[in-house]
């Protein structure tokens, strides 16, 4: 996951390369389904602390985020620990309520949100 964000900004505009990143985390989280409520407890608990796993992405988040701010495609006013949290809440909304066909337009929502307004 992480390692694709340098891959996909260097094929693509940043605003559609973090867009086909979040597919990709998507992706990763749906296969991951069956974990993610014992995970939400675990850490709304304070039993597990947030993992690495969730540095890293904010990580990748963040490299495509500046490049978008650079390039003038992003925002340059939103942390990439706020966009991490707003995927999470898509994510766990749309398997949490069965409805995986609102992911994409979820997605897009914040893809937009993300981009500056003119």
């Amino acid at each position: 996951m992480v390692t694709s964000a340098p891959a996909l900004l260097a094929q693509l505009p940043p605003d559609a390369a973090l867009r086909a990143w979040m597919d990709r985390y998507a992706a990763f989280f749906a296969a991951k389904r069956g974990i993610s409520e014992t995970l939400r407890a675990g850490w709304a608990s304070g039993a597990i602390a947030t993992p690495a796993t969730r540095e890293r992405i904010t990580a990748a988040i963040a490299a495509i985020l500046d490049a978008g701010a650079e390039s003038g495609a992003l925002r340059d006013d939103v942390p990439a620990e706020t966009v991490t949290m707003m995927l999470l809440g898509v994510f766990l909304s749309t398997t949490a309520g069965n409805d995986p066909e609102l992911t994409g337009p979820l997605l897009d929502l914040v893809a937009d949100a993300l981009r500056p307004t003119a």
